[in-house]
């Protein structure tokens, strides 16, 4: 028998362990390959379907580059968000595997980073101080994976609005601390305790999610797993440069990044210096307001103190 005939025999093997194992016939499926259709590249990655999500509002032709480049940064948020699951849904991960899981996520965030010139230096102030009316009130602000990202990532305490987090503990109930995220101030007017339509539709469309999420991962975040490590691996040199590096690039490096592509449209331009959802937005997203820090014990008290600032 030559090896050819062997290896055949034992994938046939292996497919009758495999199919008996969830109660199928094995020649069923195999009869079921005399039809099937050999798979493509445009049909496997379904390219057609990608293509056509791009729908414009306006005839500007650099409204296009918008759509397309958030298009573009959920897909990255999913891929990070699918890391991250892995992560933290595996009991007691092994230091390689949380190492090569955090690398990862890094990588993702890294590419945001660094990709905000196509949307800073690529689209014409002009157009877009005209199809930016049209978006009204829609904002990137609205961006559910990102917020999920922040859940999964960190304790809870290290989201909610820097005035607020003495009043908040584990034993809140997650509907109040939800109310006191320091996203909520992008579109809340504490005084009054009156929201902005900007978050009333956000929370319409995800507030359920979002305290599924808020629970779930409660006890099983990034910093809750890199709490179960081995001490030794938790003092680990490059593991922690590499959690410091996610916690700077996230809450920082890619926050300024946003801004300032932000400011070089709203402050430019001709129209009110408002964002399209109507937020705060400076308040809401420069890191020295609301201090967003997924891993603080991981920082010196100077470095703490001066979250943020100089930027």
């Amino acid at each position: 028998m030559n090896n050819k005939t062997t290896n055949y025999h034992e994938v046939l093997s292996d497919l009758e362990e495999k199919f008996e194992a969830i109660n199928q016939k094995t020649e069923t499926h195999l009869e079921g390959l005399l039809w099937a259709k050999p798979i493509t590249y445009w049909d496997y990655i379904q390219t057609d379907a990608l293509l056509n999500l791009q729908t414009q509002r306006t005839v500007l032709p650099d409204e296009m580059v918008f759509i397309m480049y958030h298009q573009v940064n959920e897909l990255l948020f999913k891929m990070i968000l699918w890391e991250i699951k892995q992560l933290c849904h595996t009991e007691k991960p092994e230091t390689a595997f949380f190492t090569e899981k955090l690398r990862r996520i890094s990588r993702y965030f890294d590419m945001l980073t660094t990709s905000f010139d196509i949307m800073g230096d690529g689209m014409e102030v002009a157009q877009y101080m005209k199809f930016r009316n049209t978006l009204t009130p829609a904002s990137g602000f609205q961006s559910a994976q990102y917020r999920l990202i922040e859940f999964s990532s960190t304790d809870l305490i290290n989201l909610i609005d820097y005035r607020f987090r003495a009043t908040i503990d584990r034993n809140t109930p997650y509907s109040h601390a939800f109310e006191h995220l320091y996203w909520q101030a992008a579109g809340k007017d504490y005084q009054t305790g009156e929201k902005s339509y900007l978050i009333l539709e956000f929370e319409r469309k995800y507030r359920e999610e979002f305290l599924r999420y808020m629970e779930e991962y409660n006890t099983i975040n990034i910093w809750q797993k890199f709490k179960q490590l081995p001490g030794e691996d938790q003092q680990n040199p490059e593991l922690v440069k590499a959690m410091r590096h996610y916690d700077y690039t996230v809450n920082i490096t890619w926050v300024m990044g946003h801004l300032n592509a932000a400011k070089k449209y709203i402050e430019s331009g001709q129209g009110s210096g408002e964002a399209t959802g109507g937020s705060d937005w400076k308040k809401y997203m420069h890191p020295k307001y609301q201090r967003r820090i997924f891993f603080p014990e991981l920082w010196s008290e100077e470095e703490l103190k001066n979250w943020g600032e100089g930027l």
